[in-house]
């Protein structure tokens, strides 16, 4: 791929359009918004854009389309797939101004939300009112609307209430051309020509940019109980997922967390509330929800009968909404605690939920042939085990040169298990080079194709998704 560099003609047209403030390229700027949480992977912009209005965007994307300059699109950068960086320097367009909930539609459970708006701020801005928007990535609380849409994030109530694409009912987006769409249309049920709204959802930022999306609500469940399940063995904690189930319960959130998931975190968040004796190997956090509390004992009581068929130690209920949010907490920052133990790869595999314990066994076996550490947890409730290789004391020429043999083993099994090598992360730049395990030729370019028909000039966040050829 090859782009123009951003010359002083170039900022002096954006500076006709965005005041002092909305352009940034001081050294600071530059390094902050040529990052993301990928491991430690930085690559500059020349310039950073804030636009305020779906106009400024529209405005700064037929500029750079004509002009040949590459375009990164930003939210909260977030993600952990590399899907916000620059690798081409040129822009870096931040949403970041777009943070406004523009209405709440409480007679259709529907409401209207700009891409800056933080994912918690929204379900509990719509909460008060009774209302519920379930996608809650482990970010919820600092990650934006439009990176979740960017990617079909899930998270844990996943499992029960599905991921992010099931919500979306329409969208505005500013195409490489500066013209401006609406994907669909503000109805649960649309049979009206191809299904422009769920394309672009997953797409990473690379056929449009997203400024309005009307997203779905439903009623809020009034009720939910939580257990924290010691196991001895980690796949036996994998076996038991598809056996709730097979039991006709379906949780709101099973969470699996591997002993050194569980303990690092607690080190993390210096919380000792939690005793994890030697023999325990791995934790299913497990939620159910609803609005009857006769229904809910129903279920956990045929939860524990299960569970009952496995070697697991005492089972932790929590006996208080305080007590809830610790044991939510040491879920949601098992990446952050991760990330500040050492270096480390994260890949976000899928596979049906009865070959769980088959992908685990094969990853550490994977680990065990290369060499590496690896701690795992995730949504154990859909089959997305998040896997986290650790650098360690591994020499750079294993972590460089050897290790992508490791991953490409990692996600052939996990292909061969009926799988896929993303399920909420997507693919962005660190997946890319093994977007041939999960498709062929002939799948490849029709997304291909499709990327040519938004964008044929290629401008729009270059360089994900697909291996530059």
């Amino acid at each position: 791929m090859s782009f123009n560099s951003i010359s002083e003609q170039d900022l002096s047209y954006f500076s006709s359009i965005l005041s002092d403030s909305q352009i940034r390229k001081d050294e600071e700027a530059l390094k902050d918004y040529g990052h993301d949480e990928t491991e430690d992977l930085v690559f500059s912009p020349e310039v950073v854009l804030i636009p305020n209005s779906t106009l400024q965007v529209s405005q700064i994307l037929h500029y750079c389309n004509e002009n040949n300059l590459p375009v990164t699109p930003q939210g909260a950068r977030t993600g952990l797939s590399g899907g916000a960086l620059p690798l081409f320097g040129g822009i870096a367009l931040s949403l970041e101004k777009f943070k406004k909930i523009l209405n709440i539609d409480e007679n259709n459970s529907q409401v209207t939300v700009e891409p800056g708006v933080i994912t918690q701020v929204l379900q509990e801005t719509v909460a008060a009112k009774g209302l519920f928007y379930p996608p809650d990535p482990a970010s919820k609380g600092s990650c934006f609307i439009g990176g979740n849409l960017s990617e079909n994030s899930g998270g844990p109530k996943a499992v029960k209430y599905g991921v992010t694409n099931e919500y979306v009912l329409n969208l505005e987006v500013v195409l490489t051309s500066g013209e401006v769409i609406w994907t669909g249309a503000n109805v649960l049920k649309n049979a009206t020509g191809y299904n422009l709204t769920q394309l672009i959802v997953g797409s990473e930022g690379t056929l449009g940019i997203i400024t309005k999306a009307v997203l779905k609500l439903i009623p809020l469940p009034k009720l939910d109980m939580l257990m924290l399940v010691p196991f001895n063995s980690a796949e036996q904690a994998c076996e038991a997922v598809a056996a709730i189930f097979k039991k006709g319960v379906t949780p709101s959130g099973m969470e699996f967390m591997e002993r050194d998931a569980l303990i690092w975190t607690k080190d993390f968040i210096k919380d000792d509330s939690i005793q994890i004796p030697d023999h325990i190997q791995a934790h299913l956090l497990i939620e159910v929800d609803g609005n009857d509390h006769d229904q809910l004992m129903k279920e956990c009581e045929t939860i524990l009968s299960v569970l009952e068929t496995f070697e697991t130690d005492e089972i932790l209920f929590a006996d208080s909404a305080a007590h809830k949010e610790t044991l939510w907490n040491l879920r949601r920052k098992v990446g952050e605690a991760v990330k500040a133990q050492s270096i480390y790869k994260e890949e976000d595999t899928v596979v049906p939920r009865y070959e769980l314990p088959g992908l685990l066994k094969g990853i550490k076996s994977i680990g065990a042939k290369y060499g590496f550490h690896s701690v795992c947890y995730g949504h154990a409730g859909d089959g997305n085990l998040h896997v986290n290789i650790i650098k360690g004391e591994l020499s750079d020429d294993m972590w460089d040169n050897q290790l992508p043999s490791a991953i490409r083993e990692i996600f052939d099994l996990t292909v061969k298990l009926g799988g896929t090598i993303s399920g909420e992360h997507g693919i962005g730049h660190v997946q890319k080079n093994y977007m041939d395990i999960p498709f062929g030729k002939v799948e490849l370019d029709l997304m291909r194709s499709i990327k040519n028909s938004f964008d044929p000039k290629g401008i729009l966040n270059p360089g994900k998704i697909f291996p530059i050829s």
